[in-house]
């Protein structure tokens, strides 16, 4: 009794004191012997038909011989005890124990589609140890977790659904992934971050983040508007740099910013019988007369959909329709690519001899530099100028209006061509562009084309023009990246979260005009830099850093 009123005590002095110990383990079938677990399996699989044969056998014996059955001797008694034993322990394999379970046991492994409708993800399913902020204890119920996905037994990728908590899930795979490897990943994050945000549309299988810096260059001052642009870089001197160039800008009046085109592109490749028969899919797809019914067919994949044009190639007898559309304020890629479905569903009953081979047949062309996007552009066609004073260029850019116009000529347009680049007349403005999209939440692959420009400088007068033609900056700002924490808060520093109400598509189209003019600002800074030979001397002084170099790295330097 004195026992007993002891370990009553002790557990309200746990339950209320501890924050450790919320369950017990559950009993499974498995931790009948202290074996692995395909070996217990086989044991008592053995145990059962061995028993099952025994007991038939010797009572088959005592009928022949008229022996009643209920006389058993110690070897009898010893199946018997092994029979309900490895009965019991199979009973507990298949499963049928859950018939006995109660709704209020915890079950990790429940079913994947009940788990998506009752539990949201975020809400953990009872771990068995809480983890203290100061302790790296692993509950016993993780590390079974742990184990099955060492062993290949548990998929990483379902962990998120099985146990329906995103962090708890992430915790759990990045350990599995040390052991699996060996190698540590002390030193990136896991904790301060929502893990619910990126599940299902943003990143698979997480173990933690990155972290990149974010700076800030301005205020740009762009079509009357000053912006504080946010830029999320590793690269040292990249936004001190630009931050000058929107000085030189702000001081001389400000720039001006056009939107030429908007309209995001998709271009399946099709394969016909004959040239004759892609052809004539190609005349069909071009007529004017057919343009009305096809948007219609298009737009219905979204009320932001607008089908503007069908631009069609010939290779063979394959056919690349090429579709432009305008997306609203997302950056447009599966709005676009269900609008093509749509339109190639349709085509199909009027070419059934048509074999859509790809939804994209890389004339698109998406994430890749290429002549079609540099001459009809993708995404938002935005040229951006400013008029920069003969003085500011001599007391802010430290160099002289000369000087910048050869450079230009000769580096930028003479250099890229002696290169054959393709569209790639400029300095770097694909560190801009890289800077201002990952801040913001766009996809950095589109950096490709998104950096497609071409600065031209010329003298005007005593002054200097500066423009950057980009014909392909393809950014949204609802979608993808543009809904995480971070990201979301770099866009509301623009005034340019989420969707625009009154014009949908207005904030997208303001962005490309910020990342255009913050490239304006970039390439005035780095060409000064460059005629007044500042360019080694500001990386030295920016982009190095002496804090872990020892004696002897010095020496060796």
């Amino acid at each position: 009794m004195e026992d007993l009123r002891r370990r009553f005590l002790i557990r309200n002095n746990d339950e209320e004191t501890s924050n450790v110990a919320v369950a017990t383990p559950p009993r499974k079938a498995s931790d009948a012997l202290p074996l692995p677990l395909y070996l217990t399996n086989t044991f008592f699989l053995a145990l059962f038909f061995a028993t099952v044969y025994f007991l038939l056998s010797r009572w088959r014996e005592k009928i022949r011989n008229s022996t009643p059955l209920h006389v058993v001797d110690l070897s009898e008694i010893s199946a018997l005890f092994g029979f309900v034993a490895s009965f019991i322990y199979l009973l507990g394999f298949f499963g049928i124990d859950l018939i006995f379970r109660s709704s209020s046991d915890d079950d990790v492994w429940v079913n994947d589609e009940d788990l998506r409708r009752k539990v949201p993800c975020g809400q953990s399913l009872a771990p068995l140890i809480v983890h203290s902020p100061d302790s790296d204890l692993v509950s016993v119920e993780d590390e079974e977790i742990i184990k099955s996905v060492v062993e290949g037994t548990i998929p990483s990728y379902s962990l998120e659904t099985k146990l329906g908590d995103c962090k708890r899930a992430a915790a759990i795979r990045r350990e599995a992934v040390q052991r699996i490897t060996g190698k540590s990943l002390t030193g990136l994050p896991l904790e301060g971050f929502d893990y619910d945000s990126i599940l299902g549309q943003c990143c698979e299988m997480p173990v933690g983040y990155v972290q990149i810096p974010v700076g800030i260059a301005g205020p740009l001052l762009l079509d009357g508007v000053e912006y504080s642009v946010p830029m999320a870089t590793t690269e040292g001197c990249l936004v001190a740099s630009t931050n000058r160039g929107c000085k030189a800008i702000h001081l001389s009046g400000g720039a001006l910013s056009v939107l030429m085109k908007d309209a995001m592109t998709r271009a399946p490749v099709v394969k016909f019988p004959s040239i004759m028969r892609a052809a004539d899919a190609m005349f069909y797809l071009e007529d004017p007369a057919n343009f009305e019914r096809l948007s219609l067919i298009f737009n219905k994949s979204s009320r932001f959909a607008r089908l503007q044009k069908i631009t069609c190639t010939i290779a063979g007898r394959n056919l690349y329709p090429r579709f432009a559309c305008g997306t609203g304020d997302a950056m447009g890629m599966n709005m676009v690519s269900k609008g093509v479905q749509n339109v190639l569903d349709f085509i199909k009953t009027e070419f059934p001899d048509m074999d859509v081979v790809g939804i994209t047949g890389n004339y698109c062309s998406d994430k890749k530099a290429s002549g079609v996007n540099w001459i009809e552009g993708r995404g938002k066609h935005v040229v951006c100028g400013a008029l920069i004073k003969a003085e500011i260029v001599e007391k802010v850019l430290k160099t002289s209006v000369a000087a910048l116009v050869e450079l230009n000529m000769l580096k930028n347009l003479t250099g890229s061509a002696m290169a054959g680049s393709l569209g790639g007349f400029n300095a770097h403005a694909s560190n801009i562009v890289s800077a201002v999209f990952i801040a913001t939440g766009q996809d950095p692959a589109q950096n490709v084309e998104s950096s497609h420009c071409m600065t031209q400088i010329e003298a005007e007068g005593n002054d200097l023009h500066i423009s950057v033609s980009m014909p392909c900056i393809e950014v949204g700002t609802v979608g993808g990246g543009t809904q995480l924490a971070s990201q979301s808060a770099c866009l509301n520093l623009l005034g340019m979260k989420g969707s625009n109400n009154e014009a949908p598509g207005l904030n997208a189209q303001q962005l490309a005009r910020i990342v255009a003019g913050t490239v304006l600002a970039g390439e005035l800074s780095l060409m000064s830099a460059i005629a007044a030979g500042q360019l080694v001397k500001s990386h030295m002084k920016y982009n190095r850093s002496s804090r872990d170099i020892g004696p002897s790295s010095q020496v060796n330097r």
